[in-house]
This record gives structure tokens, sequence and C-alpha cells, in this order.
């Protein structure tokens, strides 16, 4: 992040956003851009399919709303982040992504399924310590929280599409269950 001459992307130096740049750090043509834009389209809609998947697990009415929605409109405030709005939306999508992580891990905590459990307070945990170094400008560690993060709950989201079901959430008591209204 500091070295002007250095060549190629480094995953413990550099922010994923620094693949969106015309120009590498360096001053040399970034041939990322074109792949980073893709993945940066593909990145936010599969997560919103997730959540969408993961509201219709959820038995209370107005939570399944919030991950269904959140996860939606998150497809636009993600990519929006690679704009000259990237501050802005990088605030709004973390805080939309997270709040909607914070509200399953409500759930799964009400579960049986003790690996996800552990998993969601990890997530949790790294993304808590993220905001710290992001508040405290600690740029030397903030790019490997930013891929653990990324890894962390990229790991979360995969398991819970895969490996969980309606049923794992059926015994949750709420207020206003879907089969209620």
């Amino acid at each position: 992040m500091y070295d002007d001459t250095a060549v190629g992307f480094s995953w413990s130096k550099n922010f994923i956003s620094n693949l969106f740049q015309p120009r590498a750090l360096n001053g040399a043509e970034n041939p990322s851009v074109i792949w980073a834009y893709a993945g940066m389209i593909l990145f936010p809609v599969s997560y919103a399919i997730f959540f969408i998947n993961m509201a219709q697990k959820i038995p209370d009415r107005n939570a399944g709303y919030i991950i269904k929605y959140g996860g939606l409109a998150n497809v636009l405030f993600t990519f929006l982040t690679v704009t000259r709005l990237h501050d802005l939306m990088l605030i709004i999508s973390t805080s939309v992504f997270w709040t909607c992580i914070i509200i399953i891990t409500v759930f799964v905590l009400k579960t049986k399924l003790q690996l996800f459990k552990l998993l969601c307070v990890i997530c949790l945990l790294f993304f808590y310590y993220s905001v710290y170094l992001w508040a405290t400008s600690n740029w030397d560690l903030l790019p490997i929280t930013q891929k653990v993060n990324l890894g962390t709950s990229t790991l979360l989201i995969l398991g819970l599409e895969y490996f969980s079901k309606k049923e794992d959430f059926a015994g949750i008591k709420t207020g206003k269950t879907r089969e209620t209204l």
C-alpha cells in the first residue's frame, strides 16, 4: 500500500478496492479491472440469493423481510463501492450486510446448529475487530482482516445455504411467525 514501486497485488498489503483502479499503485496499467468489475457484480448477487433463501428459513416474518430486502438492496450498495461514492457506499453496504448477519446469528443461536453458532460468533468478532482497526486507522492490519472477514463470512454463508434447512429453525418461538399469519 505504501510502496509505489511494488508490482502486483499483495493480499496482505492491498485492499480489494485497489483492484478497481485503472492504474496500479505503481502507475502501471491494471489488467485486473475487468475481472474485478465482473466479480463485483457476481459477488453481491450471490449474497442476495443467499439472503432470499435464508429469509425463507427464518420463522419470524419481520426478520425475514429485513434479511430478504436488505440482501437485495445490498446488491446496489455493494456495487456502488467501486465508484467515487466508495466511502459512503462501503459504510452503507457493510451496515446492511452485517445487520442481516446479526439477525441470522440471533436465530442460529436459538437452534441446535452448534458449528454455525461458533462460526457466526467468529464472523462477528472479526467484523468488529476490523471496524476497530478502521476506526483507529490501523492500515497495516486492515487489509488482512478484510480478507479474513470475506473468507469467514463466505464460509458461513455457504455453510448455512447448503447445510441448514427450514426445519432447523422451526422450533424457534417468535412474536409473529409465517404460519400464524
